[in-house]
């Protein structure tokens, strides 16, 4: 499985790719090591992610690319950012990312990721549009695509399904240039 894990190095993280490929190949692990391996704290988190693995990670036209934010001081997994909804015809896909607790945030994590994985999405997966939604209340996670050069393209109302509750999206986008 080594040769398929692609890495990028920053200051503070080592982020660590995953793919459809390496999912395959993770899920031919022990559940322990699979747990492991992808830093899963509870079985009901493994249970989650099995379940995404078993109904299909990818389809004949869209697939995803995570990056785990790996701590180097700690070598522990912090989170992750990366596109799913990868759209291969259009070379198109959504940008999605998340800290694994709040102790985590304000520290500069995800501002410390993103620029390198917008460069890997735009040079190595080819995209010419990346995508990123975020609830209008979402202030750190605004502030962060407008730092990263992301224009708002508009407003999706009662977009998802939050705690039975419908909430807006505001939509962002980067081209490459």
């Amino acid at each position: 499985m080594a040769d398929n894990l692609h890495t990028i190095q920053t200051n503070r993280l080592t982020l660590r790719a995953l793919t459809p490929e390496v999912y395959d190949e993770i899920f031919k692990l022990s559940k322990r090591e699979i747990m492991n391996f992808l830093g899963l704290n509870s079985d009901d988190e493994y249970e989650n992610e099995l379940k995404r693995f078993k109904q299909g990670m990818h389809t004949y036209n869209r697939s995803f690319l995570n990056f785990q934010l790996i701590e180097n001081s700690s070598q522990r997994i912090i989170g992750w950012c990366g596109f799913h909804t990868w759209y291969l015809d259009h070379d198109r896909a959504e940008l999605g990312y998340s800290l694994r607790s709040d102790d985590l945030k304000r520290k500069g994590y995800m501002s410390e990721a993103l620029p390198p994985i917008l460069d890997y999405g735009f040079s190595t997966m080819k995209l010419h549009r990346i995508e990123a939604l975020a609830s209008p209340k979402n202030i750190p996670s605004i502030k962060l695509l407008q730092a990263n050069q992301f224009t708002q393209e508009g407003l999706l109302k009662e977009h998802y399904l939050i705690n039975g509750t419908y909430e807006d999206s505001v939509i962002y986008s980067l081209i490459k240039n």
